[in-house]
């Protein structure tokens, strides 16, 4: 009898199938890495230089909270000298523009769009809902065509209130509207625990209020009781995390604010990437090396993948019906998982050199 056509050759035909012939399927956004994303204030050109030097993955220049009221149109006319005339490399190159509330934003639009062609992304501060980002994205499309721009400028959603995370899901939907330039959703906790009140002790730390005891019946007379720490920003990570991947945007956890507490950013970024962000803001160049060790792959990781990889392809071209790498059953499941991790690896090299 014939051999039954392999479950796992057409698990490979699918997941290279093109996107049309999978319609529930988000469309692809453009590939970049972005394990480190550092801050750097407008209004301070000095340390343009140390920046695009740095080992980070991104850099974003800041016209926003960093840069004081009085300063703004002088930070603003630095970072467009600076677009144009520093050496970015092969960096991601963002511009944190001022928001929607505020009489600078649209001048930050037409002046990074317009002057330089260098730009990558606008992070858009303060997202609250999907007629934010609308607004942003139509001026941004008429500079564009004025000016007559090939590269098109893609868009941020920095979400930092209780707005913009009760609407997280359908600011994240946004990015299935044809044309949308969505390619992300970031984190923004400070301005969150400002938001909802939260009582917490320093930007994406911790907080010692935040935490549960132990129950009385479980100790001895008269013994103290365990209080056990937990995460107050769980809850909201989870579920940016959920929305962005579900519309194929990268989600980027906000900084730790406490540069001089490494542990603490260790853990931090820990957290973040276990949840499936992908990177993590960092305030400080101090930062960039623990973040990005902590979103890169392992090389036994990247090693067993490869594994994967090559166990499904010799089950497919042996026409078998299952497949099984060191006593564990593999699915369509573990060569996306392997591919992307694979995928993650070759980027990582390829931008060390």
């Amino acid at each position: 009898m014939p051999a039954c056509p392999s479950l796992y050759s057409a698990a490979f035909d699918l997941l290279s199938a093109p996107s049309t012939m999978m319609p529930s399927v988000p469309a692809p956004r453009p590939t970049r890495l972005f394990r480190s994303e550092l801050a750097v204030p407008g209004s301070q050109p000095k340390m343009f230089e140390k920046a695009a030097r740095s080992a980070a993955d991104a850099v974003y220049l800041d016209l926003e909270d960093a840069v004081a009221f009085d300063d703004k149109a002088s930070a603003r006319a630095n970072v467009v000298d600076a677009l144009n005339a520093i050496d970015w490399g092969r960096k991601t190159l963002e511009v944190r523009v001022n928001g929607l509330d505020t009489p600078f934003m649209f001048r930050d639009v037409i002046d990074i769009v317009s002057r330089c062609p260098r730009i990558d992304l606008l992070i858009v501060p303060k997202i609250g809902s999907p007629a934010d980002l609308h607004a942003v994205d139509m001026l941004v499309g008429q500079v564009e065509m004025e000016v007559g721009r090939s590269q098109r400028t893609g868009l941020v959603a920095l979400v930092e209130s209780a707005m913009g995370i009760a609407n997280i899901e359908a600011i994240a939907a946004s990015a299935a509207q044809p044309g949308s330039r969505l390619e992300g959703i970031t984190f923004g906790s400070g301005d969150f625990a400002a938001s909802t009140r939260m009582r917490t002790t320093s930007i994406g730390g911790v907080t010692p209020h935040y935490g549960v005891l132990t129950d009385p019946a479980g100790s001895q007379p008269g013994a103290p009781r365990d209080f056990h720490w937990n995460d107050p920003w769980h809850a909201v990570h989870s579920r940016l995390v959920v929305a962005a991947r579900a519309w194929n945007l990268r989600p980027l956890d906000g900084p730790f604010a406490d540069f001089r507490d490494s542990d603490g950013l260790l853990a931090s970024a820990r957290r973040a990437a276990a949840l499936g962000f992908e990177g993590k803001m960092c305030i400080h160049p101090a930062q960039i090396s623990q973040v990005n060790d902590v979103f890169s792959p392992r090389e036994d990781e990247v090693a067993h993948a490869h594994r994967i990889i090559d166990a499904m392809r010799a089950a497919a071209a042996a026409g078998q019906g299952a497949v099984s790498l060191d006593g564990r059953m593999l699915d369509i499941v573990s060569i996306r998982q392997a591919e992307q991790l694979i995928d993650r690896a070759e980027a990582i090299r390829a931008a060390a050199g």
